[in-house]
């Protein structure tokens, strides 16, 4: 699978706000949009006026980068949510929401989606006790989400849950940090979701 290894916070300056690609990063001085409120580039002080097709595209970018989807994945999510009952753009953020590496975060396992996604892959997360290393993998009702952690060392996920330890929990998501698990309570409705990601732009692009 592909994977940008370049400079994340150009993503939330040429978005124009905040995405959270870099954890506590994000939330302190250090943060690039705080220094720099501009897109990147040369001309990137220079104002410009989105058509209506770069607003759809730019909305989808950001909804990707933020759950760290490429475009092929991207657009299976859309016709699955658009072959779904009810409003085709909640379905979608709710398929991305269910994803098991967003879980994670979610949860306060990881500080931001890129490491939830690592833990993932190297085989730290477990999934009703059995391992499973598919970010991808969405989860359902009743799965209990645990970090493994038999014979390793527990330093790197006791500093992670300090730092993300105001982070506020969704309610369709259970956590209980002393044991480090958590579960799947219910099914994710869209008011249950903090995403700021104008979903309705996304479906207008994919319509045409």
């Amino acid at each position: 699978m592909a994977k940008y290894i370049g400079a994340k916070c150009r993503f939330c300056r040429r978005a124009g706000k905040k995405l959270f690609l870099k954890g506590s990063r994000c939330s302190c001085a250090a943060c690039a949009i705080d220094r720099r409120n501009y897109p990147p580039g040369q001309h990137g002080k220079n104002k410009v006026k989105l058509s209506e097709y770069g607003l759809q595209q730019k909305e989808k970018q950001i909804a990707k980068r933020v759950y760290g989807v490429l475009e092929r994945q991207f657009r299976i999510y859309y016709r699955e949510a658009d072959g779904m009952e009810g409003i085709t753009g909640d379905n979608l953020l709710i398929l991305l929401e269910k994803r098991l590496d967003n879980v994670v975060y979610r949860l306060g396992f990881a500080r931001s989606r890129s490491e939830a996604r690592q833990l993932v892959r190297h085989n730290h997360i477990l999934v009703n006790g059995r391992k499973v290393n598919i970010p991808s993998y969405l989860v359902k009702v009743g799965d209990i989400i645990e970090i493994k952690h038999d014979g390793e060392p527990l330093e790197l996920f006791k500093m992670i849950l300090e730092e993300t330890g105001d982070r506020i929990v969704p309610e369709w998501l259970n956590c209980n940090k002393d044991n480090y698990k958590g579960s799947i309570v219910s099914e994710p409705k869209r008011e249950q979701i903090d995403s700021d990601v104008n979903m309705t732009l996304i479906v207008e692009l994919y319509s045409k």
